[in-house]
């Protein structure tokens, strides 16, 4: 290890070469110490230590090599933390549920200070919230402190909206300062808040939602106790997302695979006393258009002494984007935009997305597609609520006629086998519509790198060990979406009708 250190630093090689060339057990540990640090905030090198957290070995020096190696908070230098001047700047990273004391949010400042009985303003959610308390965590103790300061970790009582990934600060005004410095480093000159705000976030990226399943309670009774309990862990895990069938009224988990929903439900029923059933689990799909294609809808409706008329006419057009999304871009037509008043265009958008978010054919959600307000004609009594029905009535019609193709998602794919084992994993892949991209070594391994349709990976870790005797490890990322050819999307359709 010293003559490794030696390479990487400079000054530590002279006193290897040099004053203590004859006898090296003889250099001090804390030269060795500092140049280990010094290769480490230089990004040459990664300090790896052993030991076990269950059986508590090898923790104390990893906690000790944390403080002696890596960086102290006034040794970075983040961009965003000149735009505050000193002010608040903290970013929410965890979230535990108390049965006593709520919600414990996880903090750590970037800049300023954090105190008790004080109020903060959360970017993401954009409101104000009180925060109560600030405690030190120690396991399963907390020690209450009078304020934190920048470089620390804390837990704050108190946040009620706060969660995962969010970015606190002291006030909407530092917030809105903090934007107006970020838009002058980033172009020259001053632009609003709203054009740099996502310039101040710091949260964490969700990948989409993969797999789902129905979770049912044990009664009706127990809905509501569901209901919190799913709200909680959404809270602490923002990659969970928990919606509302509205056909079947069935409440519906979406996951990021099957281990991860297998997890959420011993929670429920570890942590909350919830014993749920879970439905087959299914995979998310998406869908999108084939072609152009134009509609026209007319609602008309008398509800008491008002009547409710709006005509509405959206073409819809298949985009070609490099990264998947299921936010539609929409565009008005020269005429329309002119006429409709501001306070519509939020009812008219908001029927457009609602629209989007399950698809005419299987109900899962569009994506890839432009639309057009071609013309909206609204009587002057209409209510918001009676033009988003319409519009998103037509924008079903005008999906229907553009034609529907099924999406599936696609996984990169990351294989480490034996020598041994290749062959039988290689062969397995093949049954799998995988696509071998690459095969590399790596030490005494191979690392195979593919791309497989998640249609064909459900239980594959428990045929993956059965194969190389539980010696091989895999890893699954969401690459893309890919159409489904006739035959495969016609199966699809059958399966899910039950006809097969």
């Amino acid at each position: 290890i010293l003559l490794k250190v030696a390479d990487l630093d400079d000054e530590f090689a002279e006193l290897v070469l040099g004053e203590y060339s004859e006898n090296f057990d003889l250099i001090p540990a804390e030269k060795l110490q500092s140049a280990i640090r010094r290769v480490t905030l230089a990004q040459k090198a990664v300090p790896v230590l052993c030991g076990s957290a269950l059986k508590n070995k090898g923790v104390q020096p990893l906690l000790d090599a944390i403080i002696m190696y890596l960086p102290a908070p006034n040794e970075r230098s983040y961009e965003f933390l000149q735009w505050y001047k000193d002010d608040l700047c903290a970013l929410a990273f965890k979230v535990l549920h108390d049965k006593c004391r709520g919600p414990l949010v996880f903090v750590r400042v970037y800049s300023g200070s954090l105190k008790p009985q004080s109020a903060v303003y959360n970017i993401n959610k954009s409101c104000t919230e009180r925060m109560s308390r600030l405690l030190l965590p120690f396991a399963d103790q907390q020690i209450e402190i009078p304020s934190l300061t920048a470089g620390n970790i804390a837990l704050t009582v108190g946040l009620k909206q706060s969660a995962t990934g969010d970015t606190i600060v002291s006030s909407k005004a530092s917030a809105a300062a903090a934007a107006r410095r970020a838009g002058r480093d980033a172009c020259g000159e001053k632009r609003s808040p709203s054009d740099v705000e996502n310039l101040l976030l710091a949260g964490v990226e969700i990948p989409d939602s993969v797999f789902f399943c129905t979770i049912e309670p044990p009664s009706m009774a127990k809905q509501q106790d569901l209901d919190n309990a799913l709200s909680c862990l959404q809270r602490e895990d923002p990659s969970l997302k928990v919606k509302l069938d509205p056909d079947t009224g069935q409440t519906i988990l979406c996951g990021m695979g099957e281990l991860h929903i297998e997890i959420i439900h011993d929670r429920i029923k570890r942590e909350y006393g919830i014993e749920t059933y879970l439905g087959p689990l299914q995979i998310a799909y998406r869908e999108t258009i084939l072609n152009a294609a134009q509609a026209t809808d007319i609602l008309d409706k008398t509800v008491g002494d008002k009547r409710h008329f709006v005509t509405a006419d959206l073409e819809v057009r298949p985009r070609s984007a490099e990264r998947a999304t299921t936010k539609p871009i929409i565009e008005y037509a020269a005429g329309v935009i002119e006429m409709l008043p501001k306070e519509l265009q939020g009812a008219v958008e908001n029927g457009i997305m609602n629209s989007c978010i399950q698809g005419p054919l299987l109900g899962f959600p569009v994506q890839d597609i432009d639309v057009t307000v071609q013309s909206l004609v609204v009587h002057p009594d209409t209510s918001h609520t009676m033009v988003s029905a319409c519009v998103s009535r037509c924008m079903q019609k005008a999906l229907k006629k553009a034609g529907i193709q099924i999406l599936e998602p696609l996984m990169n794919l990351e294989i480490t086998v034996s020598e041994d084992h290749l062959s039988a994993a290689l062969a397995d892949l093949a049954q799998r519509r995988g696509s071998i991209q690459e095969i590399q070594s790596r030490q005494d391994n191979r690392v195979v790198i593919a791309v497989v349709p998640l249609a064909e990976m459900m239980g594959y870790s428990t045929v993956l060990r059965s194969l190389t005797s539980g010696s091989a490890t895999f890893t699954l990322e969401l690459a893309s979406y890919q159409a489904l050819n006739s035959q495969e999307q016609s199966a699809l359709l059958q399966r899910r009708m039950g006809l097969v």
